[in-house]
């Protein structure tokens, strides 16, 4: 494919806007949500674990997808179900519906991730699809912009830390299922096939697990998904405890520097290989949780800015540069589930593990205090950012030492 109509390319780009957006509007908030509701502790992460539940089971969906039905058509049924989800959500305050609701909603949506980039690789030159991409980065900024419009045109109308966000999300899925009636038609590009789950689970690709080199990576990996998660999911409730408004809107700074950091990060690869930047990556990580103790410590607020700011670093060196390495390392027969295998990994089982562990940190480290005449709970969040400090640092330093850049030595000599 060589060219694309503008219309297409236009259609393509809105399409990835939306995707993104109708999910950043409300999960960056969720936990603040969460709390100011009166859910806490293992209701509070099983909710939170809905997203890296749905990673789990999305392959499937996308399995049946691939053989049976054309893709734009799946993506519009499951945004359509999304919206009338997500605006249940908003309307529930028993925790156990709200978490049954959400997983449902994240059961359809998180298979979108995939079938996204299917509509878009298929009907779009491939050196035009990171341009398309980009737009769903950039709809994720955008998410932050209904919260300021309010705060400035409504009377200092809240919208975080409310159910507003989720009727947000739930009006956005909406929008993005009316335009996929308009995508180009995609036909299921293995009808026919035999199915399996076993392939579109990744299982076959465990085989990459005999390699002692391959499973430290994995087993880095996942454990480096505990302070990622800390922050993608619990960041809110930080903010929120601080006294910060416009939530959605301060996060995706991050995605602002990931927009402009993903486009250094194929140049690092080639440069440097992908030891150098898995380990700047963790490094990242390490810099984010400094720069939230410190700035708690010292009282120096502007910290948090740079927390925020380093998670493109964080996304685009240690997500991204994994991916790659998974792709040079996989043979040719197996990339594709090997790719699938880590997203199982990281963002099903690793996020999954995180979201626990983080919120039992968070209730260690909570406990009530008289303020005002009034009992309230305090998080020391100082020693929360301390812990994922260590953490951090003790993942980039056992990455550093122990792991052998097996791929780029092969590539050094075969050009030798």
């Amino acid at each position: 494919m060589n060219a694309m109509p503008l219309n297409v390319r236009i259609r393509l780009s809105v399409m990835m806007f939306l995707q993104y957006m109708l999910f950043a509007a409300w999960f960056v908030q969720l936990a603040g949500y969460l709390d100011n509701i009166g859910v806490k502790g293992t209701m509070k992460a099983l909710i939170l674990s809905s997203m890296p539940l749905g990673c789990l089971i999305s392959p499937i969906f996308c399995m049946i997808a691939d053989r049976h039905f054309a893709s734009q058509k799946v993506l519009m049924i499951l945004n359509f179900a999304c919206a009338g989800l997500l605006f249940l959500a908003a309307l529930q305050c028993n925790p156990v519906a709200l978490f049954v609701i959400l997983l449902l909603a994240m059961l359809c949506y998180m298979p979108t991730w995939s079938l996204t980039s299917a509509v878009a690789m298929s009907n779009a030159p491939s050196e035009k699809f990171p341009q398309i991409r980009v737009f769903g980065s950039i709809g994720w900024v955008a998410a932050s912009v209904f919260s300021l419009i309010a705060v400035k045109f409504f009377n200092g109308a809240k919208i975080d830390g409310t159910a507003i966000p989720l009727y947000c999300g739930a009006g956005t899925a909406l929008v993005a299922g009316l335009l996929n009636l308009t995508l180009p038609n995609t036909p299921p590009p293995s009808k026919g096939k035999p199915a399996s789950i076993v392939d579109v689970l990744g299982l076959r690709a465990l085989g990459l697990l005999k390699s002692p080199n391959f499973a430290f990576f994995m087993l880095v990996s996942i454990l480096a998904m505990i302070p990622f998660t800390m922050y993608f999911s619990y960041g809110s409730q930080f903010f929120k405890s601080q006294g910060y408004e416009t939530i959605t809107a301060r996060m995706s700074l991050g995605q602002v520097s990931e927009m402009l950091i993903m486009l250094l990060v194929p140049i690092a690869l080639t440069r440097y290989g992908a030891k150098w930047a898995i380990t700047a990556g963790l490094g990242a990580l390490v810099v984010r949780y400094v720069a939230f103790l410190a700035g708690g410590m010292l009282g120096q607020e502007w910290l948090y800015y740079i927390a925020i700011l380093v998670h493109g670093a964080i996304f685009g060196l240690l997500i991204v540069g994994g991916q790659v390495y998974v792709d040079k390392k996989a043979p040719p027969e197996i990339k594709a589930q090997a790719q699938g295998l880590v997203g199982l990994l990281l963002f099903g089982v690793g996020m999954f593990i995180g979201t626990f562990a983080s919120e039992r940190l968070i209730s260690m480290y909570t406990a009530e205090t008289m303020i005002d005449n009034v009992m309230t709970e305090v998080t020391n969040w100082n020693t929360v950012w301390l812990i994922m400090t260590a953490l951090s640092a003790v993942l980039m330093a056992a990455f550093w030492f122990l792991f052998r850049d097996d791929v780029l030595k092969k590539a050094e000599a075969a050009q030798a």
